[in-house]
């Protein structure tokens, strides 16, 4: 278990059949039931048995991220929230445009930082 997942705790997502039928491009008619466990959600579909789907996947998991990095402070919060994505990354497998997005939302709250930090000049 990496530190963004316990900081995170995805079990609390409000995870619904809409919202897993969606991810997965069927009709919720096709699933039967969804259990929550440690670190994967297993859906029972009609179609084709079950299907183990990570967390991590999930829109949410990619926007509590986001939140954690908007949320630090300083600069040496977010440097280390920084390395906390390294070492997810260096773990387990992210899209390309996932990474894009975080690194980009990351950027633009070291600047916000760096501005607040840097002191302002009377004109």
């Amino acid at each position: 278990m990496t530190i963004l997942f316990r900081r995170i705790k995805p079990c609390t997502f409000p995870i619904t059949i809409d919202l897993i039928a969606k991810f997965l491009g069927i009709p919720k008619s096709m699933i039967i039931r969804i259990e929550r466990w440690a670190y994967v959600l297993f859906v029972h579909r009609c179609d084709k048995g079950g299907q183990f789907i990570s967390y991590r996947k999930l829109a949410m998991w990619i926007e509590a991220i986001a939140s954690i990095i908007q949320t630090c402070a300083t600069l040496a919060d977010l440097w280390q929230v920084g390395l906390w994505i390294k070492q997810e990354c260096e773990k387990f497998e992210y899209a390309k445009p996932v990474l894009e997005y975080l690194r980009s939302v990351w950027a633009k709250h070291r600047d916000y930082l760096r501005d607040l930090q840097e002191p302002r000049l009377n004109t």
